[in-house]
């Protein structure tokens, strides 16, 4: 089971994007588990349930370098989410661009 994290500032839009992004994963059987947390639980997430791709929310996008920094050495890709996906909470588009993430990171 793959495990996809969605950060932002609270985890209310990014919560309903997951849903999206888990609906799609399960309509087309993907072993993976896709959920939003609020960025102040970042370290805490990390630690404990060890995703497998770490996406975070346009309105966190400062958060990016810091993040790499801090994670970078766990291998665990890092990226925003595109904000045009993110506002049409494209859940497909989105989940599509986290599995190219995951699949790069291994062959690197």
């Amino acid at each position: 089971m793959k495990k996809i994290y969605l950060f932002c500032s609270n985890g209310m839009s990014t919560s309903i994007l997951a849903s999206n992004m888990q609906d799609i994963a399960n309509k087309h059987n993907l072993p993976i588990e896709v959920v939003a947390f609020p960025h102040n639980k970042l370290e805490e997430i990390i630690n404990s349930k060890k995703p497998d791709c770490i996406l975070l929310g346009p309105q966190v996008k400062y958060m990016y370098e810091e993040t790499v920094e801090l994670f970078g050495d766990r291998k665990i890709p890092i990226s925003v989410i595109n904000q045009e996906d993110y506002g049409m909470m494209n859940g497909e588009k989105v989940l599509k661009a986290a599995i190219k993430l995951i699949k790069t990171n291994k062959t690197s």
